[in-house]
């Protein structure tokens, strides 16, 4: 009825496919000279360098808020019409019929594959060898987030992955050997999606996916908290007619200092962690997903899935619960459902079916009540019994020094998941301590009839 994601089991990762943390074979190797440079920086403005993040982009400068900093022309972009105009889309008509990401991931392969000769060259010489996402761990790194609903996550994006490449691998990769004269393993076609996943600018991913070179050195401050947008794509030249992305500063930048972005304010710590390595001490980061779910056992299935579909929900229900805020509102209200029967059964006949969801809005009974609050305590104790560690725990390891980034990573997430857990367990522990001072469906239907006096007394006329 409510699972807290993922459903908990013992850690067994792929023996075919193994994860490899080293820098991918010499054949991924790109020579620094090309005939093509990269994309630079508006002219005394800003230039790469190397940074504690490893490479970013620093002031040339002092910098006012807004300052076009960097221009890259379409003509520079990986995306959709770069694959097409390619060999790569010449290969498999244009690219139409891959996923975006596919498509951008196979020229990112194939660009790599082609060396020196390739225009991106310069730009794939700078590309990390490896970044600190989850989806590159090694095995014993995984087991430092067992229990958590990220590695359950980290695990079905890497099947799915592997779907993709079985699939392009056979049709494309293999019948193409003159594009690919080396072997692409699945750890090759894992870099480029992680590449992907890391550098892509958020709105820019879909059917809009690009790589935008050198802009997308710049890296991500959780200072910036603005959430207007740090660069726009626009028409430049004669009429307009060239298509350049510009990237300008969102706050104002001294002399010497990297320019930050915000990468995305909306992302919780797990997805930070799986698409860019690194999570931030923030309690509005840290979040669990709770599912709920009608059972195809319960006697009342079909109506209560009538009922979740007339009010824009389905058979199952993902609620995202985030630290130090409140429950989303319909997560109650689908709790109820999930939990109505016996004597409450009455509510889900055909004469209620437009008005149930409002009532249900409100506690229906002590009994239902009682059950919503069982239901989620069970959960949330199932859930926390899935780690091997404290909170506590958690935070004394946090405050050690040197910790290596990953374990960071792995400890942050895990104590933020369980203090969500613990938050939504001690919700309805305090729900339960005041189930005598709810008003029920039955109250409120005889107050609305005359039938109950201000104090809460039922009213008898006499004949």
């Amino acid at each position: 009825m409510a699972a807290l994601q993922p459903q908990h089991h013992h850690l067994l990762l792929p023996r075919h496919r193994p994860l490899s943390l080293r820098p991918p074979p010499p054949r991924l190797r790109v020579p620094s000279r090309s005939h093509r440079l990269l994309p630079r920086a508006r002219a005394g403005k800003a230039f790469p360098a190397a940074v504690p993040e490893g490479l970013g982009l620093v002031a040339a400068r002092d910098l006012p808020r807004g300052e076009v900093v960097a221009e890259v022309t379409k003509k520079l972009w990986m995306d959709a019409d770069a694959v097409a105009a390619s060999d790569i889309g010449r290969a498999c008509g244009g690219g139409r019929g891959l996923r975006p990401w596919v498509a951008v991931a196979l020229l990112l392969l194939r660009e790599v594959a082609r060396g020196a000769d390739s225009p991106w060259a310069p730009y794939l010489a700078i590309l990390p060898r490896q970044t600190d996402s989850t989806i590159f761990w090694s095995e014993e790194e995984l087991l430092e987030i067992q229990g958590t609903q990220l590695l359950s996550t980290t695990m079905s994006v890497k099947d799915y992955v592997q779907s993709e490449f079985e699939s392009v691998e056979a049709e494309i990769i293999n019948a193409n050997k003159d594009l690919f004269p080396g072997t692409i393993t699945f750890d090759d076609f894992l870099w480029a999606f992680g590449i992907l996943r890391s550098r892509v600018f958020p709105e820019l991913r879909g059917d809009k996916l690009a790589l935008i070179p050198f802009a997308d050195l710049v890296n991500h401050s959780p200072d910036i908290t603005s959430k207007g947008s740090s660069w726009e794509i626009k028409g430049k030249g004669l009429f307009g007619r060239e298509v350049m992305f510009s990237l300008r500063t969102p706050v104002d930048v001294k002399s010497g200092e990297q320019i930050y972005i915000q990468y995305d304010l909306d992302k919780s710590n797990a997805k930070l962690a799986l698409d860019y390595g690194f999570i931030e001490s923030n309690p509005s980061r840290d979040s669990y997903t709770v599912t709920l779910e009608i059972s195809e056992s319960d006697p009342f299935y079909g109506d209560k899935l009538d009922i979740a579909e007339l009010n824009g929900l389905g058979e199952s229900a993902y609620f995202d619960i985030v630290l130090d805020e409140p429950l989303p509102p319909q997560m109650i209200t689908y709790l109820r459902l999930l939990c109505i029967g016996g004597t409450d059964a009455f509510l889900m006949e055909a004469l209620f079916r437009n008005s149930v969801w409002g009532h249900l809005e409100m506690p229906v009974s002590p009994d239902n009540e009682e059950s919503i609050c069982k239901v989620m305590r069970d959960a949330c104790k199932s859930a926390l019994g899935a780690y091997h560690t404290t909170i506590q725990e958690d935070e004394e390891l946090l405050e050690t020094e040197n910790l290596q980034s990953r374990l960071k990573i792995a400890i942050g997430v895990k104590a933020g998941e369980k203090k969500v857990l613990q938050q939504i367990d001690d919700i309805f522990k305090q729900r339960e301590e005041e189930l005598d001072d709810l008003e029920y469906y039955q109250e409120r239907r005889l107050k609305d009839l005359g039938l109950v006096g201000d104090n809460g007394e039922i009213i008898f006329w006499e004949s």
